[in-house]
């Protein structure tokens, strides 16, 4: 059985955070927690919080041994970005995209 957790509109862009996903996929929970636990990127704070919650999700609602998990799918989507301007010379502007990221993670014990 597989359970899901979800962060919508994280302030990370999803170049950045993939790194830290591709690292984790296919691990056993625990490694992977160890794993993001002691990585330098920002994206290892947002998707270890999201990995708990689903684990938590696993254990509470349906049951699930933590021992038995791993991340079955790990998914950095991008979400709808953040449009500014910069000021440049002679009165024009040049645009910023503050890119966001929807993160989502999908537990499992293999059957």
């Amino acid at each position: 059985m597989q359970v899901k957790a979800q962060l919508r509109y994280a302030r990370i862009s999803p170049q950045k955070c993939r790194l830290v996903a591709d690292v984790i996929r296919g691990k056993a929970v625990g490694t992977a927690k160890n794993t993001l636990k002691f990585m330098p990127k920002k994206g290892a704070d947002l998707v270890l919080k999201v990995l708990e919650s689903a684990i938590s999700n696993a254990e509470q609602n349906h049951g699930l041994d933590i021992d038995e998990l791993t991340v079955a799918s790990i998914c950095i989507d991008a979400a709808p970005m953040f449009k500014r301007f910069h000021a440049r010379a002679k009165g024009r502007g040049n645009r910023i995209l503050k890119r966001n990221s929807h993160i989502t993670i999908h537990v499992g014990d293999g059957k």
